[in-house]
């Protein structure tokens, strides 16, 4: 008996890249330089899949979200929806695809339009697609409340009568009002209180269930993206160091800069103890990166390659893959853990 095909990835990113020229001169009319935001990241996300995508501030998390809807346009590089690459459509062409594909931004105060009533916020995409205002968009636009649970009457309010966590659902409502497929989370909790972070992920997880829908879930909070998300994706300096299953990722951590990122949760007692992957030095500016391996200035196990050659993604297992030349030299994490009674870790 054969297996069944995999099937198409709902988002394939292929060999990414966004440099934003720096200007110089006395009119600004000469190119000086490039920060290399994203340089050559390749992803894909299946359907009904929660991609988690994180890294430190600056790494390009937020710029890959808004490259691949082509909210900015890329330097280089193919986005296929569905299989179409829609790095090169027109944007008549791109009106349609952008249907598809929504996003959930960070900040649930400065998205929505303080001088717009919520029914207009909601159904503002579709107004887009050519939507007309009636009975029927009221209607769609309360039943959309009652999804994210607020209530009905929300849609004659405006933004400033909510808080952050019910406007962060106002801004879930637009983003699905035109019945997307794909939806960038672009830190869509991290300016929500803890309470109510963990309120709006089990939202997103409810309404994935309902709706079928695809996650690029881009945030800071590691434990958040543990819960969420299928599969997480590790960014450094525009660039994917290591991608994995959620649960190899986190017990099995390869890559050194992974390694350090996950060894500074906190501990969940004071008495426990773990080894810790100290970073030196600070992070390079993606104006000029180091040659090589980017992470070569602050890894404990760089070599002379590591400063001349850049490493591509090797597949360490099914679904796993790093980005490191000496990648079976590197010492495995003791397991995360123990108990709080001895303060050790297994």
């Amino acid at each position: 008996m054969t297996a069944a095909p995999a099937p198409t990835p709902i988002i394939t990113v292929d060999g990414l890249a966004k440099h934003f020229p720096v200007r110089g001169g006395t009119f600004l009319n000469r190119t000086t330089g490039a920060v290399r935001a994203v340089d050559d990241v390749n992803l894909t996300i299946a359907p009904g899949e929660t991609l988690g995508l994180v890294g430190e501030s600056g790494c390009g998390k937020s710029t890959v979200g808004r490259l691949i809807l082509r909210l900015i346009e890329p330097t280089a590089g193919r986005i296929l929806f569905e299989g179409t690459d829609i790095a090169g459509l027109a944007q008549r062409e791109l009106l349609a695809v952008r249907r598809s594909m929504q996003i959930v931004f960070q900040d649930p105060y400065s998205s929505l339009n303080p001088r717009m009533m919520v029914e207009d916020i909601i159904l503002e995409p579709l107004y887009i697609q050519g939507a007309r205002k009636g009975p029927e968009t009221r209607r769609q636009a309360q039943k959309l409340l009652e999804t994210v649970g607020l209530p009905r009457s929300a849609i004659a309010r405006y933004p400033h009568e909510f808080s952050g966590g019910q406007r962060q659902r106002i801004g879930i409502a637009r983003a699905i009002a035109p019945q997307p497929k794909f939806i960038v989370c672009d830190e869509a909790v991290s300016a929500l209180d803890v309470s109510i972070q963990a309120q709006i992920v089990n939202l997103l997880q409810d309404l994935q269930q309902e709706f079928g829908l695809s996650y690029l879930f881009i945030a800071h909070d590691l434990a958040v993206v543990k819960h969420i998300s299928d599969r997480v994706a590790v960014m450094y300096l525009g660039k994917v160091v290591e991608i994995a299953p959620k649960r190899t990722l986190y017990a099995t951590p390869r890559h050194p800069y992974t390694q350090a990122l996950l060894a500074s949760i906190p501990a969940p007692h004071p008495r426990l103890r773990r080894q810790r992957a100290r970073l030196t030095g600070e992070l390079p500016s993606a104006l000029a990166p180091p040659p090589g391996c980017r992470f070569n200035t602050r890894c404990p196990h760089a070599q002379d390659r590591c400063r001349s050659e850049v490493p591509e993604l090797r597949t360490l297992a099914e679904g796993h893959q790093a980005a490191c030349h000496f990648i079976d030299q590197i010492p495995a994490p003791a397991p995360l853990g123990g108990s709080p009674r001895n303060g050790t870790a297994p």
